[in-house]
């Protein structure tokens, strides 16, 4: 099967319910957790994208078995530090710095040395973030030039840390927490504010962590080597996933869409907060409660006229998973959007910056940069015809879905190459798009 795929024509208007892909955050959060509980923890509605399935792979390669039955994975947890690894074992964490970080956390109190690799994309991306902070707790770490591989060794002396997360990465402030539960007394780590499902999760366990918000940062204190059960959990939509459609939304004509029971977690919800602030209407129905997440369903309905946004920086972190479909949007805005400190989407599966740039000036928008700040300059009446080639941009699942989205609202012929990307967060990506009309071969 051709590793591309062709769009012609636009998406009709419609009127749809769907369901987009499991959280990808939770997911593997959720299967390394159950590997350190102690018993069986059953996760339901577990995503099986390619990060996800790395992530079981590593915990098995570690010695946690896992089974799905009828869809629910059963994971034998052995507890804290209950890894049983042979000398010399690599682990491969494919394209997820989620996995590859998190991971790292775990192996603090590992005996045997162990090495973390990944793909092509992933071994350009700094470790130094992890690295440093590892190293204070007193971990035996290697790598050159802070890139992957990197080679760990725990230690029986670890000790408890005071670290200042400076920079928003919910991967960093997790790995550290992570490294925190095999440490014996309290860590404190003073994070930027970013995503805080490992929190949340660790509260839903009864775990013994203390978060104290404040304006800009959380005060997180994580008392070490308290053991906890297995668990139960059922893992909710993806708002990441969700992004996309609610674009496709927005700018199609005399269209509406509901996505059923999505993770609306407020450190994740920066897109809705930006899309309503250039004009949408997006609502929460349904909302509710579990586990310490919320979760609704969402409903969005197309709008006709978009205003341009002059984003707050406070929105970043919220949103950086999201900004390039965000991008498309003040690209179609009445107004000059700006946009601040974006310097974090350079550091993700791709230089998403540098490409989401790149790609707006492919399909004929001005963009103004300096260093990490960026004006868009909108253009209301937008249509594509011409043809476009997406070749050089991709081996990055988010380029893939803004290209479709692109193609579906704004018109043009399409041929968009590396298809299996989608694999990394939404393999029913395109089965979802076609559930709703598009056409694409």
């Amino acid at each position: 099967m051709s590793n591309y795929v062709v769009i012609k024509n636009r998406i009709k208007n419609f009127n749809r319910v769907i369901k987009v892909s499991s959280d990808k955050s939770i997911s593997i959060r959720s299967v390394l957790l159950a590997s350190q509980a102690i018993g069986t923890s059953k996760i339901s509605n577990l995503l099986e994208s390619e990060d996800v399935i790395n992530t079981l792979k590593t915990i098995k390669k570690l010695g946690i078995n896992y089974r799905k039955i009828n869809n629910i994975y059963n994971i034998y947890g052995f507890g804290l530090n209950g890894f049983s690894f042979k000398k010399n074992t690599t682990l491969n964490a494919g394209n997820s710095g989620t996995l590859a970080r998190l991971i790292l956390g775990l192996l603090v109190k590992s005996k045997n040395e162990v090495k973390v690799i990944g793909d092509k994309s992933l071994s350009k991306r700094d470790f130094s973030r992890v690295i440093k902070p590892l190293k204070l707790f007193g971990v035996n770490i290697k790598s050159k030039k802070n890139l992957m591989p990197i080679k760990l060794l725990g230690t029986d002396f670890l000790r408890p840390i005071k670290y200042f997360e400076n920079i928003g990465s919910a991967q960093v402030k997790s790995c550290l927490i992570f490294s925190a539960l095999n440490t014996p007394g309290i860590t404190t780590i003073n994070s930027k504010k970013s995503r805080n499902h490992t929190e949340l999760m660790l509260k839903f366990l009864k775990y013994p962590i203390k978060v104290k918000r404040n304006k800009n940062f959380d005060k997180i204190s994580i008392q070490g080597l308290k053991q906890f059960k297995a668990f139960d959990y059922n893992v909710p939509g993806d708002i990441s996933s969700a992004s996309f459609f609610i674009v496709l939304t927005l700018l199609s004509k005399k269209s509406s869409l509901t996505i059923k029971e999505v993770n609306i977690n407020p450190s994740r919800i920066g897109i809705i907060t930006i899309l309503n602030k250039m004009g949408a209407k997006i609502k929460f129905k349904k909302k509710r409660f579990y586990n310490g997440e919320a979760i609704a369903d969402i409903y969005i309905q197309s709008k006709n006229v978009l205003k341009a946004v002059n984003c707050p920086s406070t929105l970043n972190s919220s949103a950086i998973d999201e900004f390039l479909i965000i991008f498309l949007v003040a690209a179609k805005a009445n107004g000059i959007s700006s946009f601040k400190d974006l310097g974090e989407m350079n550091k993700k599966e791709s230089r998403r910056l540098d490409l989401g740039i790149k790609f707006l000036r492919y399909i004929g928008i001005r963009v103004e940069r300096k260093k990490n700040n960026i004006k868009i300059y909108g253009n209301p009446s937008l249509t594509l015809s011409q043809n476009f080639e997406m070749k050089n941009f991709l081996k990055d699942h988010r380029i893939f879905f803004l290209s479709c989205i692109t193609a579906l609202t704004l018109g043009g012929k399409w041929r968009i190459n590396d298809r299996d990307s989608i694999k990394t967060s939404f393999p029913n990506f395109l089965k979802t798009l076609k559930s709703i009309g598009a056409k694409i071969n």
